[in-house]
């Protein structure tokens, strides 16, 4: 079911002490969430009728309900369109998904290169969910 953000967010100041963008108490994540291909089969756009009856995968029901029990942030990012949020809604709910936030329209295509000022870590779904490790791995960064 689809809850509002009620995670309390700590003000944050710049050198200058000027106010910026307020950040998550220690220890919060902020999961964000592919839905095909990454917590069930991968369904396209072009075939909504697939999307009401694709099943969950057990394991990502598993770990994302934890995570969101644990106090994490849950927000589904998705490829679908807007024209398929209540499809996408009422399916996850149906499915007993716990989360807080439903992002629609994401890039088709994948190959996404996230550019934020916040800390972004990325994480490949290759099948299976688990509860994450640290593993130091190659990265693309800004010239310094």
């Amino acid at each position: 079911m689809e809850k509002k953000n009620n995670h309390e967010l700590k003000a944050t100041y710049n050198e200058k002490g000027e106010t910026i963008s307020p950040i998550l108490a220690e220890g919060v994540k902020n999961y964000l969430i592919d839905i095909d291909g990454t917590i069930c089969d991968d369904v396209p756009n072009e075939e909504p009728e697939r999307m009401v009856t694709v099943l969950p995968y057990p394991d990502a029901f598993k770990i994302l309900n934890k995570w969101y029990e644990e106090g994490h942030i849950i927000t589904f990012f998705t490829s679908r369109t807007e024209e398929t949020r209540d499809i996408t809604t009422e399916w996850l709910d149906r499915h007993g998904f716990k989360y807080h936030g439903l992002l629609m329209d994401k890039p088709r295509g994948g190959n996404y290169h996230w550019i934020d000022n916040h800390i972004v870590k990325a994480t490949r779904f290759k099948g299976k969910f688990t509860d994450l490790v640290v593993e130091s791995k190659a990265i693309e960064v800004f010239k310094k």
